[in-house]
């Protein structure tokens, strides 16, 4: 019976030191494969030139390199760039490539579907399948990256983890994916490219500040208020706002970095000028920025955006009480890419 092939990316240097020493080889080998699977991101071991074919072989014979794969593609009349991303074992997430004048951001999956059920998020009707492996998110930056570079001739120039599923509920491979990303034997990205976003589990939020992580973080807010927030997002009854907004000072205590909030502005839900100031009070609680974003219709839900005339009263309160505000336009809507509606649909 044959032995299931391992991994080779769930291998560290010292591990691939071992793999040339079985093989007969130096282990300064060790260093080339390392380069080849996180510097040159190559997907295959016929890629890997400057070893020997003998090597080569017996690497194909027990190794494997489970990439992932472009599985469909579609353009948005704005430019935005779509991926569906087939994995491994046929499972599929989404990633969007958003370009804009200054610059080009990849919007990249963690897990495969969400457990977190919230109300005006696609994802949120899908049952989570899996968690994605840090190898399977330095994959999608890969290949959003080439494709930028194929439809734009620019490299990403940011990378925010806002796709499908909870990064902060796949801690340990969101954090390793980040390394990878940023290591100078990875893509060696600035970590203040990178921006994780949670729907805001207090915990985890906590353990970010002690473990050091450098990145931005933004929190999928939409109401600064606990029974609308809890009606819009299930998540709030266990991670209220008190608890967020002391984990939110932890995090930035032990960091130093400015928070982001992300506002969906729902019409009559969310937009009157009382939910204005009770977000501009929550905003005086941690150094932080506002993101308003307009609302994806999606199916299923009873959602809907509001009027130009209150997002624009919403934002002039907010810039009154000296709050940093942004709207973020809708991007990649018709083909079902904007914030919100990535659920595998064709």
């Amino acid at each position: 019976m044959l032995k299931e092939k391992k991994d080779i990316r769930k291998l560290d240097l010292a591990a691939l030191k071992e793999v040339c020493l079985e093989a007969n080889e130096k282990a300064f080998r060790a260093k080339q494969i390392y380069e080849w699977l996180w510097k040159k991101a190559a997907h295959s071991f016929e890629e890997m030139t400057n070893l020997s074919k003998d090597f080569r072989t017996y690497l194909e014979t027990h190794y494997v390199i489970n990439a992932v794969t472009i599985d469909l593609e579609q353009k948005s009349q704005d430019g935005t760039v779509k991926l569906r991303f087939k994995l491994h074992d046929d499972h599929m997430i989404e990633g969007v490539l958003i370009p804009a004048d200054e610059r080009m951001t990849a919007c990249i999956s963690s897990q495969v579907g969400c457990s977190l059920t919230c109300k005006f998020c696609a994802t949120g009707q899908m049952k989570r399948i899996r968690n994605i492996d840090d190898s399977e998110i330095f994959d999608q930056v890969v290949l959003i990256n080439r494709l930028s570079l194929e439809h734009y001739n620019q490299p990403l120039s940011n990378i925010v983890y806002m796709g499908m599923g909870e990064p902060l509920l796949n801690y340990a491979q969101v954090l390793k994916s980040v390394e990878r990303l940023t290591a100078p034997e990875g893509l060696d990205m600035s970590p203040k490219r990178i921006t994780l976003s949670t729907a805001g589990i207090a915990k985890m939020i906590r353990k970010l500040g002690d473990d050091d992580y450098k990145g931005n973080l933004a929190l999928s807010l939409h109401a600064a208020n606990d029974q609308k927030r809890s009606d819009i997002m299930p998540i709030n009854d266990q991670n209220n706002l008190a608890a967020l907004s002391e984990a939110l000072q932890y995090f930035y205590k032990k960091t130093r970095t400015r928070v982001t909030f992300e506002y969906i502005i729902f019409k009559d839900r969310n937009d009157e000028l009382e939910d204005a100031r009770e977000l501009a009070r929550f905003c005086r609680k941690v150094p932080c920025k506002v993101n308003i974003i307009e609302y994806n219709p999606i199916a299923g839900a009873d959602f809907l955006n509001t009027s130009e005339k209150k997002l624009v009263a919403f934002q002039q309160y907010l810039m009154s009480e000296g709050v940093t505000v942004t709207v973020r336009r809708s991007r990649g809507k018709d083909i079902d890419a904007a914030c919100g509606q990535l659920a595998n649909k064709e």
